[in-house]
């Protein structure tokens, strides 16, 4: 049945060109924006995941900054401790020099000032941005090692930030120092325990020579726990009987020559090895106890713990009692790792012949230290090429969740656009049905 008041034909071509129009702005704005997903409204899920993935990218933007300036702070670090060991070097160069007796060892002396004087210039220098690796003296805790931010980490309970830890390095040339008349006992289970925080313990020489033990921290173990900063620790030793006498140091200033000061990041067990050295150094400058064997070691399964060891009878009959002490940072220096280059001195052969032997330790010390940032530089820049390529995989991700198809696109508007145009062909003939039907009345 045919009708002039009801015009389905209209109705059906319009619908159709309207649906055509639809699509047409839809690809149209696809081509304006670049996207097919400019919106929430476009899609809801898609857009939403696309503006977290977003928000990340400009994250990892701000991560790359960080690693950047991250990667420059060691590098100049790493370049200070090289330089360092250079010197360092030329140092041991001279004290090889002087062990001749037929040369002027006081201008060698001064050559040796002058080069301890570049490192502590060049370690004063090595900064960036304000922050300098090579120094780490001061006693507040966390400032011996810096935090480089170095990713994101999304998951199900949210996003977390990680960092590179970069440890400083010390290699500064001030000495530690302990007030040793404020410096007070420990308490049993405070700071050492073992004989030696309830009181004095004896190396009395003997055949078979006995031992004794002290622990720095509350019981005998890998010593990992931390300890504070600028605490000062001190072995004091009270010796009587023949040769042993000349090792006595209480309540003089040679209390001083066997210490160790904490720095930030130390632990029980790096004071343990702090203390050892200073011991056994101490020992090396006493004839008689370094040739009855008095020592001092640490211990092989418990890493904060102090062996030491009597001596023999071959100096006579002794004793050697000792003591560790604590000082409170509020009584205490904190000196560099190189502290023992005020000390070199080849003005005597007897000063070479130990100057020898410390500028090894010192040369290591200047070598480990290039060493750790060595190793952190190249975490850094292994994690800032990471950075990037995932900052690289992200784009292109959002990319293919939102970015519009052009070819797509570009062949889906000719098509609408001819069937936009057959579409008003279709409504322009509906609409003549009417007519038609007039006709019929003529």
């Amino acid at each position: 049945m045919s009708s002039i008041l009801t015009n389905n034909g209209a109705m059906v071509a319009l619908q159709t060109l309207k649906s055509i129009n639809s699509g047409l702005a839809t690809t149209q704005q696809e081509i304006s924006t670049g996207k097919r997903v400019s919106n929430a409204k476009d899609n809801s899920a898609v857009w939403a995941i696309s503006k977290v993935m977003e928000a990340d990218v400009k994250g990892f933007k701000g991560i790359s900054d960080s690693l950047n300036l991250g990667q420059s702070t060691v590098a100049v670090a790493r370049q200070a401790a090289e330089t360092t060991t250079e010197l360092l070097t030329d140092i041991k160069g001279k004290i090889v020099a002087a062990q001749e007796e037929n040369v002027d060892r006081e201008k060698i002396q001064t050559d040796i000032n002058a080069l301890r004087d570049q490192i502590s210039a060049v370690v004063g220098a090595a900064q960036f941005n304000g922050l300098n690796l090579l120094s780490n003296t001061s006693t507040t805790a966390g400032s011996g090692s810096i935090n480089v931010l170095a990713s994101l980490d999304r998951s199900g309970t949210g996003v977390t930030a990680s960092d590179i830890n970069v440890a400083k390095q010390d290699l500064g040339t001030t000495a530690s120092s302990i007030n040793v008349a404020t410096a007070a006992y420990n308490a049993a289970g405070t700071g050492t325990s073992g004989a030696a925080s309830t009181g004095a313990v004896a190396l009395a020489a003997a055949a078979s020579p006995a031992s004794t033990l002290a622990v720095v921290g509350s019981a005998a173990g890998a010593g990992s726990t931390a300890v504070t900063a600028g605490t000062g620790y001190i072995i004091e030793i009270t010796a009587s009987g023949g040769a042993f006498a000349s090792m006595n140091t209480t309540a003089t200033a040679g209390n001083q020559e066997i210490t160790y000061v904490a720095r930030d990041g130390d632990t029980e067990a790096d004071v343990a090895a702090g203390l050892v050295e200073a011991f056994n150094k101490y020992v090396a400058e006493d004839s008689a106890a370094s040739a009855a064997g008095i020592s001092a070691a640490v211990n092989g399964s418990s890493g904060n713990q102090i062996d030491f060891t009597g001596g023999d009878l071959s100096q006579g009959a002794g004793t050697v009692s000792l003591q560790i002490r604590t000082a409170s940072a509020a009584n205490t220096t904190i000196g560099g790792r190189l502290e023992a280059l005020n000390d070199i001195d080849v003005t005597t052969q007897a000063g070479a012949d130990s100057a020898l032997e410390e500028i090894e330790g010192l040369i290591q010390t200047a070598i480990d230290s290039a060493s750790a940032f060595g190793s952190a530089q190249g975490r850094i820049e292994t994690q800032t090429d990471f950075i990037t390529g995932l900052t690289d995989a992200l784009k292109s991700g959002i990319g293919t969740l939102v970015d519009a198809d052009m070819e797509e696109a570009s062949a889906r508007l000719q098509a609408l656009q001819v069937q936009q145009q057959l579409g008003v062909q279709a409504l322009s003939i509906a609409n003549q049905a009417p007519q038609q039907l007039l006709s019929l009345f003529r």
